[in-house]
């Protein structure tokens, strides 16, 4: 069996929608964010975040993490799929394309 494999290698995908209408909320809004992003995560849309994992168990670990700092208020959601999987996404653009964001860089290797 192979070390690393399309079928081996995880995507976690963390959704979330948390309120930010008053000062207090939109500070745990920031500190979500922040903390996934200290972990590795990527925003790969507005309130998307995503991590490459090399293992399910290296997967579970991040999202133990992501579980230990949830917020109170708003909903939160984790996908953990393969690489196999992330790979066969299709992903649309409108007439203006931005390539800044390294995770739409690295899949337009594909």
């Amino acid at each position: 069996m192979e070390r690393f494999s399309e079928y081996r290698i995880m995507w976690v995908l963390v959704f979330f929608d948390l309120p930010t209408e008053t000062k207090k909320e939109r500070k745990v809004y920031a500190d979500f964010r922040k903390k996934l992003i200290a972990d590795g995560f990527t925003m790969f849309q507005f309130s998307i975040y995503i991590r490459h994992c090399p293992s399910r168990e290296n997967a579970d670990v991040h999202i133990r993490r992501v579980k230990m700092h949830l917020p109170e208020a708003g909903s939160v959601g984790i996908l953990c799929i393969t690489d196999k999987q992330f790979g066969s996404m299709e992903i649309f653009f409108g007439q203006k394309q931005e390539t800044n964001n390294p995770v739409v860089q690295q899949l337009e290797l594909f």
